[in-house]
């Protein structure tokens, strides 16, 4: 019989090497393929308990990681897109969900001699799971082929390292030495203290239960050794939560301490039970030898028995975590303009961060929107609190193009999916747009307040001019920022007809205002101001051309210079819209007065 030595250390090392590499590149490739849509669906569906028990479960399935699920949390959290109250049914959801690895792993316990059952064995399949994944990466054009080519390279790598580790410590269970090491886990709380020690380096609780169902293949682990571990591991698992946790606000804190709370309440209510079965009662179950179904088991037993037993008092273990951390003396404050989501913590999930970047540049988006508007009807009349908000907006916006234009930059070198890549190239293009039209809303009032302070006012009739080709730009403006926040290509092609025509509006102002210089009908100084409007309104209206250019741009796979000239040239539908557009507004200013 072969002497466990050194090389097996080594071996079981590799293994657990290949085990946790095997599910980075799986949960990466399953967190891409879901394209953070699950992960959002939590902003959405928390408010209930139960829902987001099942849903925390949902997302921690389908990204086979419950780490990254606790790390989303925080994230969220955090940025204020969730409060903590909707996080603790998450959490509950996401450590049952977790166990699902455990039976995957199960299988490799599997024996027989019929070749269909021999194929469920891991070390049967693993290697044609793992030729698929490497041909689909190589062959497959579409980056969701290749990325279900990454899962199945992943998985194939996980069940390569189980075999490793079960193969390096098979010699053990001829040893006597070990079995004396292993009398010592007769003690359960040093049970629960190795699970929770060798899980918190390694930060993998589906990696610690790996190698405990390994080391179960020796026969010489018993069910009543193995539960106090896996309820250690179950504890040690949270230290990624609390990495997670350094650097954020009180309330993403005690994400992570609602996390640690939950496994640590249930250990301290379900090991005494089982030392009174195993003890007391004298359970056989306790004496028998556990193999990998046996742990899994007992993994899925613990974390469910826990959820229904702690879910009832959901309510009171927030607290008890806002007792465990108290608020500092500094109240923090939330803003109704404050931008969210923009969290470094989400990074970790480019999925996700991409996602919570798009709700961010919406957010300014309907913000600008809001700004430049109330600065087109400022041009009507004069109200100096309007005023002042589009002061502030206008800061506010800065701050958002700054922060959300920093975040893209770190987002551009992740890992994401091409889809992300262009929303993320959109996203980089259009916040400039964004800022650039609030400055044009400071412009405008600056105008409106130069002609309040020096008691001046456009006549009725530059005022009716300015009404029309307001009310194009303000449709344009409209049209622009929808197609932008619905995504939707059919209203941008909307955009640039209309953007000719108040060109061709602005054209036929300058003209009329020029007319009227010359028959001493306005001042000069009113001229200036007035110039200085149609200057601002139309670079608006550029800015709103180039937004919509941009969704052309990047999901049509078009040059926008290219695109323009053939739609102006060629493109019928873009002459009849524009003819349209045409006809309504110049309508409208032939009928404002002006004499020939």
């Amino acid at each position: 019989m072969e002497e466990f030595s050194i090389f097996n250390i080594f071996t079981l090392l590799g293994g657990l090497a290949f085990f946790l590499y095997g599910m980075k590149v799986m949960s990466t490739g399953l967190e891409k393929l879901t394209g953070g849509k699950l992960e959002l669906a939590l902003k959405k569906m928390t408010s209930n308990k139960f829902k987001a028990l099942l849903l925390g479960m949902g997302i921690t399935i389908a990204i086979q990681s419950s780490s990254a699920m606790t790390v989303m949390l925080v994230g969220f959290v955090n940025s204020g897109i969730m409060s903590l109250e909707q996080t603790i049914g998450v959490c509950f959801g996401s450590d049952i969900g977790t166990t699902l690895t455990a039976w995957i792993l199960s299988l490799a316990g599997v024996d027989g001699k019929n070749p269909f059952i021999k194929m469920l064995k891991p070390s049967s399949f693993a290697p044609l799971v793992a030729l698929v994944g490497v041909i689909m990466i190589m062959a497959a054009k579409k980056n969701k082929k290749k990325d279900v080519g990454r899962i199945l390279v992943g998985f194939a790598i996980i069940m390569t390292g189980m075999t490793l580790m079960s193969d390096a410590v098979s010699p053990l269970a001829d040893s006597p030495k070990f079995q004396n090491v292993l009398t010592a886990f007769k003690n359960p709380i040093l049970g629960v203290l190795v699970g929770a020690g060798f899980t918190g380096i390694i930060q993998s609780s589906a990696a610690s239960v790996g190698i405990l169902q390994a080391f179960s293949q020796t026969g010489a682990l018993t069910y009543g050794m193995a539960l106090p571990i896996i309820m250690g591991l179950n504890i040690g698992t949270c230290v990624t939560a609390l990495i997670s946790s350094i650097g954020v606000n009180k309330n993403a804190k005690r994400v992570a301490c609602i996390h640690i709370l939950i496994k640590i309440l249930g250990t301290l209510i379900l090991l005494p039970i089982s030392m009174i079965l195993e003890s007391v009662i004298q359970l056989s179950i306790f004496d028998q030898t556990v193999g990998y179904v046996g742990i899994a088991v007992m993994h899925s037993i613990f974390n469910i028995a826990t959820t229904i037993i702690l879910l009832p008092f959901s309510k009171q273990i927030v607290k008890l975590s806002k007792i465990i951390i108290k608020d500092g003396n500094v109240e923090e404050v939330s803003s109704k303009k404050a931008i969210t989501g923009l969290d470094e913590i989400l990074l970790k999930t480019p999925a996700v961060a991409v996602h919570t970047c798009i709700s961010a540049t919406n957010q300014m988006a309907e913000l600008t929107r809001e700004t430049i508007l109330k600065s087109l009807e400022l041009l009507k009349g004069y109200d100096e609190e309007a005023c002042d908000l589009i002061i502030e907006n206008e800061d506010i916006i800065d701050g958002y193009e700054d922060k959300i234009n920093s975040y893209l930059i770190k987002l551009s070198k992740a890992s994401i999916t091409g889809a992300d890549s262009r929303s993320v190239s959109k996203m980089m293009h259009c916040v400039g747009n964004f800022e650039r039209i609030s400055d044009h809303a400071v412009n405008l009032i600056e105008s409106v307040q130069e002609m309040h302070e020096k008691g001046i006012m456009f006549s009725d009739e530059c005022l009716n001019e300015i009404t029309v080709i307001t009310d194009a730009i303000a449709e344009n403006i409209n049209k622009a920022f929808d197609s932008y926040i619905n995504n939707d290509l059919t209203i941008a092609h909307k955009v640039e007809p209309l953007e000719e025509v108040v060109d061709n509006l602005s054209t036929e102002l300058k003209n009329r205002h020029i007319r009227r210089l010359q028959n001493d009908e306005c001042t000069v100084e009113l001229g200036y101001i007035f110039q200085d409007v149609l200057t601002n309104l139309e670079r608006v209206s550029d800015h709103c051309s180039n937004i919509a250019g941009c969704l052309i741009e990047t999901d049509e796979k078009t040059n926008l210079h290219a695109y323009l000239h053939d739609v102006k040239e060629n493109d019928e539908k873009f002459r009849t819209e524009y003819r349209e557009y045409a006809e309504e507004y110049f309508r409208r200013l032939s009928g404002t007065g002006v004499k020939a």
